[in-house]
């Protein structure tokens, strides 16, 4: 996969396209990925990187969402947990069950949570990743060696799937192509081209890199931009009213001796009725999260200073050793497209359940939902613009589709996983050049041959790209990798013949992005 030839392919293109996607974030790359499955002539458009917003700041869970139990909406749960199940079939090189530990501190949290917690076993049915069961205090203490063991009488473990979001948006990407959609980051649509009926037929788009616009025409539009929905449907019709209204959710990071071994916390209410999990991501303990409506929504959000206290202040509750602000590696925003309800005021009872409109002029729009249920979103947008464009193809393929990289190989588990069966490509590059099997810094789990490959093989374009999204090194240590960003732009520039001037605008957009990254 790469950036110049789907140009390529684009500027070689005739014809018009089936589909047309507005949006690479997990709904727009997941409806890339159903339509060109099915056959559609698919193309996907994304003004900045894929998954640069909402999809790469997720709290790295495919769940069914334990919480929704709670508020009755078993609809919800249940498709979540198909699609969990589904995911972990399709992607095992992305998506590993983990087990989840519920604390108990009084007599009736045991018979509370592990009720509601047999429920959602029962629910998952065939494809659950491991029953519920009660565990005694010297169990739970056993599994959770920092968790505060006062008061203490034992746990509720659980299981549910643990990803990186970031790895499965760009494994989507390159399923999409492995489909013969075309996709294409930075080139991004500016308004949209309509018959004399009004009736939407194409976009115009502009390369970001370059400034060049394209002009695409297309049977059906499907706009997948989150938290940005309402911009692409003003470009439509300038008077339509909001439908999202985003919300900002935080997490922190801190060293993994705060949260040793393999097992998770889950806290069922948080002073403001969330769920708070303490997760251990790639060697790390990932904290969250918040619920804080916002205005408008922003490319680059960034966490205020009361969430960053909120959970310190919670995890303090939870373990022994308490953490501080100075002990955050990174931390970091994203924004929920939440779907507006007049009915629900408080946004963290606002329904998850995604939603498929269709516009006078034919666009269509699906936002809403989370990670988990990316799939049936896309499915259900292509189902719905084979009606409007009148498409021949028949029913979505995407459900037993294996994504790319997908290998029954089993690897030793480490952060080279997300890789899957491209694992032995980039052992090569390394045989051809030892070099590149260098760590990028001593505190990050990535090396050079990684940076090599994102370029080559994941439309990789700037050092942002790579430090936050193609690795993790942004969210897993945001000053380590400010130290690693100029060692990165070297590289970078060598494979895309740039030079000393493009390494310095990198380096030093770098470091300003991750300023934001550091707690305030």
């Amino acid at each position: 996969m790469n950036r110049d030839e789907m140009l390529a392919r684009l500027s070689g293109a005739s014809g018009v396209w089936d589909i047309i996607v507005v949006g690479g974030g997990a709904t727009g790359l997941g409806t890339a990925v159903d339509a060109a499955s099915r056959g559609l002539r698919t193309l996907l458009l994304e003004e900045g990187d894929f998954a640069r917003g909402t999809s790469s700041r997720s709290t790295k869970l495919i769940h069914g969402g334990v919480r929704y139990l709670q508020q009755g909406n078993v609809g919800l749960v249940l498709e979540a947990l198909r699609e969990r199940g589904l995911l972990t079939k399709n992607a095992p090189h992305l998506v590993t069950p983990l087990a989840f530990i519920v604390p108990n501190y009084t007599w009736w949290e045991a018979p509370f949570y592990g009720i509601g917690l047999k429920l959602y076993d029962t629910l998952a049915g065939k494809l659950g990743l491991g029953p519920s069961q009660h565990l005694s205090r010297e169990e739970t203490l056993q599994r959770l060696p920092t968790l505060e063991p006062e008061g203490l009488r034992g746990g509720t473990i659980y299981y549910d799937g643990q990803f990186d979001d970031a790895r499965l948006a760009v494994t989507l990407a390159q399923t999409a192509v492995d489909c013969e959609a075309t996709v294409i980051n930075y080139l991004g649509v500016t308004s949209l081209l309509k018959q004399r009926d009004g009736l939407v037929r194409g976009v115009v788009a502009k390369d970001m890199e370059t400034g060049r616009e394209h002009e695409m025409e297309a049977r059906v539009v499907i706009n997948a931009t989150g938290v940005f929905t309402d911009g692409i449907r003003r470009m439509d019709d300038p008077g339509a009213a909001s439908i999202i209204s985003p919300s900002q959710g935080i997490h922190i990071v801190l060293e993994k001796s705060f949260l040793p071994g393999e097992s998770a916390i889950m806290v069922p209410r948080t002073d403001d009725g969330r769920v708070l999990f303490a997760i251990p991501w790639h060697d790390r303990v990932l904290i969250g999260t918040t619920e804080t409506p916002v205005s408008e929504p922003q490319v680059e959000p960034h966490p205020l200073p009361g969430e960053i206290e909120f959970l310190l202040t919670h995890a303090a509750r939870y373990l022994t050793k308490d953490p501080r602000k100075e002990d955050v590696l990174s931390t970091f925003a994203g924004l929920r497209p939440l779907v507006k309800t007049e009915k629900t005021k408080d946004s963290a009872m606002v329904p998850r359940d995604h939603s498929v409109f269709v516009s006078k002029s034919g666009l269509i729009t699906v936002t809403g939902g989370k990670w988990t249920i990316y799939r049936k979103m896309a499915a259900d947008a292509v189902d719905q613009a084979v009606l409007v464009g009148a498409l021949s193809e028949g029913p979505s393929q995407s459900s037993d589709l294996r994504l790319h990289g997908w290998t029954d190989r089993a690897e030793p588990a480490s952060h080279s996983s997300v890789y899957g069966s491209n694992i032995p490509d980039l052992r090569r590059l390394v045989e051809h050049h030892p070099a590149w099997g260098q760590p990028l810094h001593s505190k990050l789990p990535y090396t050079s041959v990684e940076v090599v490959w994102a370029v080559r093989n994941e439309m990789a374009r700037t050092v942002e790209d790579v430090l936050s999204r193609r690795t993790r090194a942004l969210l897993l240590d945001a000053k380590a990798s400010l130290e690693a960003a100029p060692a990165v732009a070297r590289l970078m520039a060598t494979e895309l013949r740039q030079d000393q001037k493009w390494i310095d605008r990198q380096v030093g957009a770098y470091r300003e992005l991750a300023q934001g990254y550091l707690p305030r």
